[in-house]
């Protein structure tokens, strides 16, 4: 049998331009190779899967090519990787400290990889400032964590630091798009939508999510499929609510909960996906804040069609609600009863309005 691999693998960034959503890190970087400026001492942090240690990789390949890449040169024996969970105390330092000393047999760098380096012992970060503050020429050290505030400032000051930003929704389902189709799987793109908005901001997450989703659906990605599956509720839910409580049917408003509740939502993530949708619906109000919405332009005209029709004080009204409802959810034994009522006065409020 034909060994799997997992897409996060088999995706995973080879060059600059396969990077997704760091697009301001990468041309830095870049630039900085091709003017010959770039520092001895990087800190790239953010948070998980986002492709902090897939940029360290590549940017390791190019400092001995200087940008020019040659397929007949491997300088992958001056990339050392060390994971500092599993090498963090202080004799694994010293031990560092006396291979950078040796220069490069091929190349012109050596290039040390410290992945979750805020997971070295306070000893070890001591042992390692010297080397730091004035490595050999032939040395540049990267290194990578998901927990900058854990780092001593006298390593900080030492770096210099980029800062990884969440993946936004909208870049994270473009690039499952192109992997669905790389593998001619069937997709509805507001199933990616959700992949997308689960992960947050993670695409290692969204790629481990969508395999698994893959994998349950047999190739055909569809909104009740995944929606149903990862437990989240799809944009469709949200808009008939909203449309309930314009109309100010209650009944009909609580039946419709019922529903989700049965078929397996957390009621939680009920009330929080509902404040999200108002805010969004809020965002809709205006052209100039439209472009807030991570979401796929047909469910953007969707928002704007149902803005329309929902007064500004609802929405203000309806978000106040509604975050009290989540602050109180943790408090009360009914919780149940919390949410009705709840959305008993967001239906309310547009009936007083008329």
């Amino acid at each position: 049998m034909e060994t799997y691999i997992v897409s996060a693998l088999k995706y995973r960034p080879q060059a600059f331009d396969e990077v997704v959503g760091q697009q301001a890190i990468v041309q830095t970087l870049e630039n900085a190779i091709e003017k010959n400026q770039l520092a001895q001492a990087l800190l790239f942090c953010g948070p998980r899967g986002v492709g902090k240690t897939s940029c360290a990789r590549i940017l390791a390949k190019k400092i001995n090519s200087q940008g020019k890449e040659n397929p007949n040169e491997d300088f992958a024996f001056n990339i050392f990787e060390l994971d500092a969970a599993s090498n963090n105390s202080v004799d694994d330092i010293r031990s560092l400290n006396e291979q950078v000393r040796i220069p490069p047999q091929v190349g012109t760098h050596k290039i040390y990889i410290i992945d979750e380096v805020h997971m070295l012992s306070l000893e070890a970060f001591n042992a390692f400032l010297k080397t730091l503050e004035e490595p050999p020429k032939h040395v540049i050290f990267i290194l990578a964590t998901t927990e900058k505030q854990k780092i001593i400032p006298t390593i900080l000051s030492r770096c210099q630091t980029y800062d990884f930003k969440r993946i936004s929704v909208k870049d994270c389902k473009e690039h499952l798009q192109k992997i669905a189709q790389d593998q001619q799987i069937q997709f509805e793109e507001e199933a990616l939508d959700l992949i997308a908005q689960k992960a947050d901001g993670a695409m290692r997450d969204a790629l481990s999510i969508y395999d698994r989703m893959v994998s349950f659906t047999d190739r055909n990605l569809t909104v009740k499929s995944v929606s149903e599956n990862l437990n989240v509720l799809d944009h469709e839910s949200f808009f008939s609510i909203t449309d309930l409580i314009l109309q100010n049917d209650i009944p009909s408003i609580l039946l419709a909960f019922d529903d989700l509740l049965k078929k397996g939502f957390d009621e939680l993530q009920f009330i929080v996906g509902l404040g999200s949708h108002f805010r969004d619906l809020m965002m809709s109000k205006e052209n100039k804040t439209l472009h807030l919405l991570e979401v796929s332009e047909g469910t953007q005209k969707k928002y704007v069609q149902q803005t329309l029709k929902t007064p500004l004080s609802l929405l203000l009204s309806g978000i106040d609600l509604l975050s009290k409802c989540e602050l109180d959810y943790r408090n009360t034994k009914n919780k149940r009863l919390l949410i009705e009522l709840c959305l008993m006065q967001m239906a309310s409020l547009h009936s007083e309005e008329k």
